[in-house]
This record gives structure tokens, C-alpha cells and sequence, in this order.
């Protein structure tokens, strides 16, 4: 570009919008001498004059006119591609990839909503991830970081805040013996079948949200296994067994008429915790991090 400057090329769009130096020297700080200076350094570079200016008015000359409608749109080019890298170094713009499982519940609406209101220059993506993979699609690279249900044992990945601590609930057919109950006890699942989770979850992980025990030692029948949260519920609404879920999700399945929730006493609290690939965190997952823990009750 042969040396142009910045401050020359604003100098001559404030001045042709103005069309006068005192005030295009008001709105760049600078001295009426300097707006001058300025644009016959401009000029000079060009080849070519770009103003008229005479005792009585200023105006852009046939040239001026041109470069100002080529310059415009180039510069405001420019000045968007400054501020994205600016706030790309931040950390508060770009595409934040989370995973979720279930329902995006209270707990993670809130965070999400501090999230927006913290980067509102990033766009967020929600993805359900299957409660049979929990961990694939962020080994995958597919997600940035996932909101899932513990526990979580897994080397490569780190687990950040954990939020949404709730009893547990039985989903069960309307027309299950269970439908009726206030409430139930853990010692109660050793009779009737628990609809569990499919590889490849790990093992561990399964066994935590389908428990093969009674905190009691009495075994609990093995029910289907299914892929997904709405496999689970269409299973347990033609009798095929029970489903734990946390309490917020049961609640928001509540309208169906099919299948009816029953609190558990004696088991642990379900739990979500937000995991990320281990290592040096992104600067957007930081943030998104900082607004889970920041939202907690």
C-alpha cells in the first residue's frame, strides 16, 4: 500500500462526510491543520486530488467521489476484522460447542444466560449428547465442553464445576404398582426391572446410573438397555421397566401421561458436571466455566 497510513484514510472519510475541517478536526481530536496535512499526504499518494476546498464550501472531487465509495465498505472491512481478532484474543467471540444430556434444566439455562451476557459476541451451540456416549462426541472433537451426568473417571478429560445435585425419581409406567407410591424406597427397585444404559458408556458409568444393587445388597433386575433418554421413557410407558432420572427431569417430562414419576429416598443424589478435554482449557470453555460456577444457587 505504499506506505499509507490509517490515520489518513479516517481523516479523509470523516472529512468527506463533514465537508468541513474544523469539524472533521472536532471528531478526530486533532487540530484543522492536521486534518489538512493529513489529506495531502493522502492526495500525494494517490496521485490525485480528492477535495475542492475553497473560502466558501468543501467538496469531494470526481476522484474523491470514487475512492470514497471503493474505501467505505474496504474500511469498515478492516475495522471488523481488528475488533473479531481483538475479541477473538480475549476469549469472548467465536463458536462455543456444549454438549448436554437430557434437558437443558434451570441450572444450565443460567449459566448459559451469564455466558451470552459475559461474551455476547459468541454464539453457542447445543448438542444433545446420547446417554450412551457421554464422552465420544468430546473425544471426537465434535463439542468444546459437555454438561453430563456423573460420575466421571475418565484420564483424558477434566471435570470442571458440578451443579445440579437432585434426588433421584422413578419413571415407571402409569399402570405400574409403583404409579401409585408417594414415594419409594431404595429397597424397592430390587422389584422391578431398571432400564440401563448401552456401551460404549463405561462400565462404571452405567452401573451409577442403573445401579445393580440395593444399598440394602439386594440385587436389582436387569431391564432393558436403551441409547437415548426418550428410548428410556417409551420403554418405561409400555411397562418394560423403571428409569432413574434426576428430579429436574422428571419434572419436565411431568406432561406425560404415560408414565409416572416416583421419588426414591435412599439412594445418592444424581449430579451434572461439565467436562472438557484435559489440558490447557480454551478461552471461551474458561469462561463458560467461570459462568456454571458463577450461576450456582
Amino acid at each position: 500500500m505504499n506506505g499509507i497510513e490509517i490515520r489518513e484514510l479516517e481523516a479523509f472519510l470523516v472529512l468527506a462526510r463533514e465537508l468541513h475541517f474544523g469539524r472533521a478536526g472536532e471528531r478526530l481530536y486533532v487540530s484543522q491543520s492536521r486534518v489538512s496535512q493529513l489529506l495531502r499526504s493522502l492526495e500525494h499518494r494517490v496521485g490525485g486530488r480528492l477535495v475542492d476546498r475553497t473560502s466558501r464550501r468543501v467538496r469531494l472531487t470526481p476522484l474523491g467521489e470514487r475512492f470514497l465509495d471503493e474505501l467505505t465498505p474496504a474500511y469498515a472491512a478492516l475495522r471488523a476484522s481488528l475488533d473479531n481478532a481483538r475479541a477473538a484474543a480475549r476469549g469472548t467471540s467465536g463458536t462455543l460447542r456444549v454438549g448436554f444430556q437430557g434437558t437443558v434444566d434451570d441450572h444450565l439455562a443460567d449459566a448459559l444466560a451469564c455466558f451470552a451476557a459475559r461474551c455476547p459476541d459468541a454464539a453457542v451451540e447445543l448438542v444433545e449428547v446420547p446417554l450412551s456416549d457421554p464422552f465420544g462426541p468430546l473425544r471426537r472433537g465434535e463439542l468444546d465442553a459437555a454438561v453430563v451426568l456423573l460420575p466421571v473417571r475418565e484420564d483424558d478429560l477434566a471435570l470442571g464445576p458440578v451443579f445440579s445435585r437432585e434426588p433421584q425419581t422413578l419413571a415407571v409406567s402409569a399402570r405400574h404398582p409403583f404409579a401409585s407410591r408417594a414415594e419409594l424406597s431404595a429397597e424397592d427397585l430390587a422389584d422391578a426391572p431398571l432400564i440401563g444404559v448401552c456401551a460404549p458408556a463405561p462400565a462404571y458409568w452405567r452401573r451409577a446410573q442403573a445401579p445393580e444393587r440395593t444399598p440394602g445388597g439386594r440385587p436389582v433386575p436387569a431391564g432393558p438397555e436403551v441409547n437415548t433418554l426418550q428410548e428410556g421413557l417409551s420403554l418405561a410407558a409400555a411397562g418394560r421397566g423403571g428409569m432413574l432420572l434426576c428430579r429436574s427431569t422428571a419434572a419436565y417430562h411431568a406432561g406425560r401421561r404415560a408414565v409416572a414419576f416416583v421419588p426414591v429416598a435412599g439412594l445418592p443424589d444424581s449430579a451434572l458436571g461439565l467436562v472438557r478435554p484435559r489440558g490447557p482449557a480454551a478461552p471461551l470453555v474458561e469462561r463458560f466455566a467461570r459462568a456454571v460456577a458463577d450461576s450456582l444457587p
